[in-house]
């Protein structure tokens, strides 16, 4: 073979060089993220501001004043002078107009009425929003990736939610009772947090790329993640056991703190005839839980933020104290909300404050599970 010269052309034409192929993830269809996003921050406003005007149609009586379920027809309210009289005609048939409300007349009736038709519209205006924008996304084939199912199931979620309240309705419509059963309240608020956990956790993840997702993840840090998720159902539990507490408005039978009645362990604490009904109707034992299972939220938030300030990841450090004022927020309204009885106005951003909290939490376990990374030039996101 003949010698070449060192610098000898090797050929005059241009060389072609391969194109860069990025990964499956980047290449994967990416659906409509940031619509999706922007339509369930609108379903969480919605979620919240149901929540809220739940509190609020209980802490007014209000909730027994529509004494039958009509999903379709029921969304129009009485438009006339007959229709009304029907209505409170067939209120006046209940142990809670019998017993407790008995000089109520036709006004009276109509501000409680207006309480419970508001929350049962928006339930209602709730299930609308849901079933365009899934739909419209299914349609369009914009919903990406793995995502349709979990979509599908908040839906699912919301008509189960709806059962669920008619059924709790309709144990205050029986004989000798003058309310609904607290543990049916419970399971109602119970299923509502459901459903705004999971647009809350839904919407951060679709705030972020796959891709990015799955570099994040890589650097979570699970023993935080853990613990941080240990905190957020022992906060979900103290939620029920504040609708407990609520149902039989326990909130406004011991207004001492930090002691119950002049007592640290109240004497009516258990009543024999009850039995196990005690943890559901005793007045005492539900509102004692309730300030022992808030303690207990406090000690675990304070031990789950002691590590989360040993993360290497200042946005997660941010969060997790975010989370913790929150918590001395929430501690204080509830001793303020006992205080003073359970006022409307009070009791409502107790309740709110529950929201927060709970939402709070998830937003900080999404840091500890795909946290932002940092460099010398700051956080990369």
């Amino acid at each position: 073979m003949a010698k070449r010269p060192i610098f000898e052309e090797v050929s005059d034409q241009t060389v072609t060089r391969p194109v860069t192929r990025t990964g499956i993830i980047d290449a994967a269809p990416k659906g409509a993220r940031r619509a999706i996003r922007l339509w369930l921050i609108v379903l969480f406003a919605m979620v919240a501001a149901m929540i809220a005007l739940g509190g609020a149609t209980r802490l007014t009586g209000s909730g027994l004043s529509i004494t039958e379920w009509a999903p379709v027809t029921g969304a129009l309210p009485p438009m006339d002078q007959a229709t009304w009289q029907r209505e409170f005609e067939a209120y006046q048939q209940i142990p809670q107009f019998t017993e407790v409300n008995p000089e109520m007349d036709l006004a009276g009736f109509k501000q409680i009425y207006w309480w419970e038709w508001s929350h049962r519209l928006l339930g209602r205006a709730v299930g609308l929003v849901w079933a365009l924008g899934f739909l419209g996304f299914l349609l369009t084939r914009r919903i990406p990736t793995g995502w349709t199912q979990r979509l599908l199931g908040i839906g699912v979620l919301g008509g189960i939610q709806g059962a669920i309240g008619w059924w709790m309705v309709s144990s205050g419509l029986v004989e000798g009772m003058t309310r609904v059963a607290s543990y049916r309240l419970a399971t109602h608020l119970g299923i509502a947090f459901l459903i705004l956990g999971l647009i809350a956790w839904y919407a951060l993840l679709l705030g972020r790329s796959e891709a990015d997702l799955l570099r994040a993840r890589r650097a979570g840090e699970p023993k935080l993640f853990s613990m941080c998720t240990g905190l957020l159902h022992l906060t979900f539990l103290q939620i029920l056991i504040g609708a407990l507490v609520a149902g039989i408005d326990a909130g406004r039978t011991y207004t001492g703190w930090p002691t119950m009645g002049g007592e640290w362990i109240p004497a009516a604490i258990w009543d024999g005839t009850l039995g196990w009904r005690n943890f559901f109707e005793n007045p005492a034992l539900v509102q004692f839980i309730h300030r022992m299972t808030g303690y207990l939220v406090a000690i675990f938030a304070v031990v789950v933020w002691l590590r989360a300030r040993r993360s290497p990841h200042p946005v997660t450090r941010g969060a997790f104290t975010v989370m913790l004022v929150m918590v001395a927020a929430q501690i204080a309204l509830g001793i303020m909300n006992v205080v003073h009885a359970s006022p409307l106005m009070l009791a409502l951003t107790h309740q709110l404050g529950a929201v927060a909290l709970f939402v709070l939490i998830i937003r900080a376990r999404a840091h500890a599970r795909f946290p932002y990374e940092t460099s010398v030039r700051g956080t990369v996101k």
